[in-house]
């Protein structure tokens, strides 16, 4: 069977050009409950959906007969298109995209059982909404039998890619296979062939803290650029992800890349809320989204906010960086990273 990389495709970092976002819209499910929680979490996504398109086109996949109310809030200038969905976290039931630098879209429709078919999940339209969508964009699609979603990596762009032991190996999604199987249908669909591997996720990303993922990588590190990863910092020994992320750090910092280069670690602090809901806070400034010149970067109304911007502005020089209030998203199991999926632009 061909796969990707075989047929001369990777996935670009986030930082490369786009031809558009993909979002999912909140529907009634578990996750939003409350009418409350869902007309809360509508608002919340229309918020991220209005920032991206200040930048880049955008287009979010609701359910059966949602689309005249999304296109309420959404306001003008968003795309909207009708599928069957579960949940409304796009970075992870959508498809991952793929470029040849040839003028050719593919993407990886990645085998997807609801986060390790926790007992929350619903994820019978989700499973096939990446094909859908990777369908919609006129990708070409290449199934993956591993089990993993987009949160769950992030590349460089020149061949290293982050994973957790958590999540790729863990038994709940991929039982029985090794850590060389699964970097071999990592790196044969995206296009890498180097895998830097961290132990776990943050604390608040397990049970019994809510709606996890069981240690998506997209809240604790991403690249940057090329040799540089920002990393989540938790300053105060009170949390436990104080430990958590030291021992992140020293494993990023003892790392190399693809060509060979010591990986430079960027700390962002946590905010300074330790807990929310009753559980260990997740909240994460790591856990942003990279567009047409722009930053979008999870906000929770802390002390700490404008220290992160500034950290973004620093690294991404040429960008506008947009604080927009994630906390009702956090609450849901995740982030603004986790609500979009960019399709890169092919030359």
């Amino acid at each position: 069977m061909r796969t990707p990389a075989a047929d001369g495709f990777r996935m670009p970092p986030e930082w490369a050009p786009h031809e558009r976002t993909w979002m999912a819209w909140p529907g009634p499910n578990p996750t939003f409950d409350d009418p409350r929680d869902l007309a809360a979490s509508r608002a919340a996504w229309a918020a991220v959906a209005r920032a991206v398109a200040r930048f880049e086109p955008v287009t979010v996949v609701c359910g059966p007969g949602s689309s005249a109310a999304a296109r309420d809030l959404l306001g003008p200038g968003v795309d909207v298109v009708e599928r069957a969905l579960d949940d409304a976290w796009m970075r992870d039931i959508g498809p991952t995209f793929l470029t040849d630098g040839r003028g050719r879209l593919a993407a990886v429709d990645w085998t997807f059982n609801g986060w390790g078919a926790q007992s929350w999940a619903r994820w019978e339209h989700d499973a096939r909404i990446g094909a859908e969508v990777a369908g919609l964009a006129g990708a070409r699609t290449y199934a993956s039998r591993l089990v993993n979603e987009g949160g769950a990596i992030h590349v460089d762009g020149e061949g290293t890619v982050l994973l957790t032991e958590t999540v790729q190996l863990g038994p709940e999604r991929n039982p029985g296979w090794t850590r060389a199987e699964v970097e071999a249908e990592v790196h044969a669909h995206l296009g890498t062939r180097k895998a830097v591997w961290l132990p776990r996720g943050l604390t608040g990303d397990y049970p019994p803290h809510g709606f996890g993922t069981l240690g998506h990588v997209d809240i604790v590190a991403a690249f940057a650029r090329p040799g540089v990863v920002v990393a989540h910092h938790q300053p105060d020994p009170a949390h436990p992800d104080h430990e958590v992320t030291r021992e992140i750090h020293g494993i990023l910092r003892s790392s190399t890349d693809a060509a060979g280069r010591p990986l430079e670690v960027v700390p962002v602090a946590a905010p300074t809320v330790l807990e929310a809901d009753g559980h260990w806070a997740d909240y994460s400034y790591i856990n942003h989204y990279l567009c047409n010149g722009g930053v979008v970067l999870c906000g929770f109304d802390d002390p700490r906010d404008q220290e992160a911007a500034a950290v973004f502005r620093r690294l991404f020089p040429g960008r506008t960086v947009t604080l927009v209030d994630a906390r009702t998203i956090f609450a849901g199991g995740g982030g603004i990273h986790c609500i979009t999926q960019q399709q890169p632009r092919v030359d």
